[in-house]
């Protein structure tokens, strides 16, 4: 996997084969992946025994997401090519992980970062921005992520010598990041008995990226995108691509299947996996088990086997003032779906 060997070395990366568990790091971007990979028990305990889902917590990186990836890689793909220089302000879309991230990367490596993002995300998030130092500029929230990705490109064309725009919904570095990383670190990490891959659809990389790198390695292996079963839908982060803008990243001959998925039904699991699984995530993270669980359910009925990884993208921390957490709007647990 790509690593970082130091703040004064960051730009190069050492071969995946050649990372290794450091005791003592010497930059806060050296933790950026190998992030673990946990057993889901409780939820699945009437799955048989041969089918098993494991959640990859990307919470463990250090901006609290997987975002962190693709926003190290185009970083530093900005730097490679010039297009980045310190006198550049970093401008781009986020519905918050991506804006974290490219926040905590900045006030690391001392760029200025703007960020344009719906008006109704998190207040955890925005605060966590703020404390990065990064400046926010809110869009509409009743246009979602589509608003704020408009929003960034007018901002952008009315002064682009004043600013680099990664542009994560179209910068090829979002998933090469994750099949230079996610990919390899799920075979690595399931001794390559990984048989389902899951992610949720936002900007697409990590179902892209992770899957191609799987798909290569093992074309049996099967990619299943999850998303909002409807365009009006309440699980932050995530596009309803029919609906949506589709990012220029999107590359739908990766995946073999799409699942969507209900609002409530992911909000009731992602309350699921902090009250039985102690797993305190964000609600991607319960839309990403409940695909995972239709997967399982459907090999149990064809009596297979499976062995499958979903991508849990965040943290619940962030969440805590949202509906997915507040006693007063908690709905009931999703059953049989």
């Amino acid at each position: 996997m790509t690593m970082i060997k130091s703040s004064g070395n960051w730009l190069k990366h050492a071969p995946y084969n050649e990372r290794t568990q450091a005791v003592e790091v010497t930059a806060i971007l050296d933790l950026i992946g190998n992030t673990p990979l946990v057993q889901i028990q409780h939820i699945t305990s009437h799955l048989p025994d041969n089918i098993r889902i494991h959640a990859k917590l990307e919470r463990f990186n250090p901006g609290g997401s997987v975002k962190d990836r693709p926003a190290l890689w185009m970083i530093r793909d900005g730097l490679r090519s010039g297009l980045l220089r310190k006198d550049k302000i970093i401008l781009d879309s986020t519905s918050g992980n991506t804006g974290i991230a490219l926040a905590m990367i900045g006030a690391n490596m001392g760029f200025r970062v703007r960020l344009v993002m719906p008006g109704n995300v998190s207040d955890e998030r925005k605060r966590i921005c703020r404390a990065f130092g990064a400046e926010l500029i809110f869009s509409d929230p009743l246009e979602g992520s589509d608003g704020a990705i408009m929003d960034a490109r007018k901002i952008y064309e009315d002064n682009p010598d004043l600013y680099f725009k990664p542009d994560q919904y179209n910068n090829p570095a979002n998933p090469r990041s994750h099949e230079e990383s996610t990919g390899p670190e799920i075979w690595r990490d399931t001794d390559g008995k990984v048989t389902h891959f899951i992610a949720s659809l936002g900007t697409s990389g990590t179902l892209v990226g992770t899957g191609r790198f799987l798909k290569k390695t093992n074309p049996d292996i099967q990619i299943i995108a999850a998303e909002p079963d409807s365009p009006f839908h309440g699980i932050e982060g995530l596009k309803h691509i029919e609906s949506s803008i589709v990012p220029g990243v999107y590359d739908a001959t990766v995946y073999d299947e799409k699942i969507g998925i209900d609002t409530d039904v992911a909000y009731s699991y992602t309350q699921r996996l902090a009250s039985e699984e102690g797993i305190l995530c964000g609600q991607s993270c319960g839309c990403a088990l409940a695909t995972a669980l239709k997967v399982a359910e459907k090999l149990a009925d064809e009596g297979k086997s499976g062995k499958i990884v979903a991508i849990f993208p965040d943290g619940g921390e962030k969440y805590l003032s949202t509906p997915v957490f507040a006693a007063s709007d908690r709905v009931s647990y999703a059953e049989g779906i």
